[in-house]
């Protein structure tokens, strides 16, 4: 998995986790966690864990005789998250990428997955793998963000972002609130081996410090912020004032209050075909 988009690297771990982690991904960690089905011994893999803001959630939900391995495709989130919980025991970190498992067959209980699948190129290997390393029965649980229609604070941000760019603008946002349908999300689990698929429409309201904390992590705390840098042409400084402006008119300022719009899918593995 190569995508551009899906490349958080340089400084982009220590933004996202600082602007972003509390305000778009506490509210649904803490969800997801309280989701997990736990019983002693239990194998959970995290994909696509990012900052270890669900890892910490998940560890904390877990016995002590759980096996938990976290893993993320780059190994500068997973080294920003293992400094970060560097006190907590029984983490196993590992890169990996979400098409390419490589773990047995049938060698966890549950796999769970925060806000990663809409940056997998080819979805269907991911869940593919993610059935194939589930033992018969196990646990699917993932989320994805609902339409940019619905989560408005991306949308502002896209649009203000696109405006600095009359030609080729960043497609980050596109990417994230991409996969927001749940018939296709059920028919992907479906035709890829899970069954007993339920899906829900879970909604938070994030709170930020401020606009400007809020639009640093929207520029800075995703490759957006390369882009910018690559490019050369841009005063990044300038978008990150422009997309505070916007925030600050539509949400308020000091703190900032934005409705938050997600699905939460939980599937059960049928056993690998033969």
């Amino acid at each position: 998995m190569t995508d551009t988009n899906a490349r958080f690297v340089g400084s982009i771990p220590e933004n996202y986790d600082r602007h972003l982690g509390p305000v778009l991904f506490e509210p649904y960690a803490r969800d997801l966690a309280r989701r997990v089905p736990v019983t002693e011994g239990t194998r959970l893999l995290e994909v696509a864990c990012g900052t270890g803001i669900v890892t910490r959630h998940l560890r904390e939900r877990l016995p002590a005789s759980a096996r938990f391995v976290a893993t993320d495709l780059n190994p500068p989130m997973i080294e920003y998250a293992r400094r970060k919980l560097e006190g907590v025991k029984g983490i196993d970190w590992q890169p990996a990428d979400a098409c390419a498992l490589p773990f047995p067959d049938a060698s966890f209980d549950v796999v769970a997955c925060q806000f990663g699948l809409m940056f997998v190129p080819d979805k269907p290997a991911a869940l593919r793998e993610a059935r194939r390393v589930l033992a018969p029965g196990g646990t699917f649980l993932f989320s994805t963000w609902d339409s940019l229609e619905k989560n408005l604070f991306a949308k502002r941000a896209h649009e203000t972002i696109a405006g600095f760019f009359p030609d080729n603008p960043p497609t980050f946002y596109q990417v994230p609130f991409s996969l927001h349908r749940p018939d296709v999300l059920t028919g992907m689990l479906a035709e890829t081996g899970f069954k007993d698929v339920q899906v829900d429409a879970v909604s938070f309201q994030g709170e930020s410090p401020s606009s400007r904390d809020l639009a640093r992590g929207l520029v800075e705390g995703n490759p957006v912020g390369n882009t910018i840098r690559e490019r050369g042409d841009i005063d990044e400084a300038a978008v990150i004032e422009a997309v505070a402006r916007v925030v600050a008119a539509e949400f308020g300022d000091r703190p900032v209050r934005i409705p938050l719009h997600a699905f939460v899918l939980t599937a059960r593995a049928t056993g690998l075909k033969a």
